[in-house]
């Protein structure tokens, strides 16, 4: 279950690194002109997707680094509950506008997520 939990934790990482540093720098309409899937993000203000995406950064490094460094490793289901929260935004978001596709693939990183977050809380918390 420990390495199933990190590798979730390593991939999730990185998925939620790369998105977050695009909401953070690639402006608003080029990524709605990225694809018919980007293009909720005219729905939002600039800094709203800024702030979407700085979050998931911490995210990220929060899914990773508390464990990898063995300073407060309590954050690492921390960072997954806060992503989870993110994706529940998402998918609401998606299937709102009948998505359905991007809706199941969101669900997929809250399904992720979700399992790190329990994983790490009661199934093999970072004892120390």
């Amino acid at each position: 279950m420990n390495i199933a939990l990190w590798i979730t934790a390593g991939l999730m990482a990185a998925v939620y690194l790369l998105s977050g540093f695009g909401k953070l720098f690639v402006p608003r309409e080029k990524m709605a002109a990225m694809g018919a899937a980007s293009r909720w993000v005219l729905d939002f203000r600039p800094n709203t997707l800024k702030a979407i995406g700085a979050l998931e950064i911490l995210g990220a490094t929060g899914l990773i680094l508390p464990a990898l460094l063995d300073i407060a490793p309590i954050l690492v289901p921390l960072a997954a509950s806060g992503l989870a929260i993110i994706m529940i935004g998402a998918v609401i978001v998606r299937t709102r506008r009948g998505e359905t596709k991007a809706a199941l693939g969101d669900g997929a990183y809250l399904a992720a997520t979700a399992f790190i977050a329990i994983g790490r809380f009661a199934l093999e918390p970072f004892t120390g």
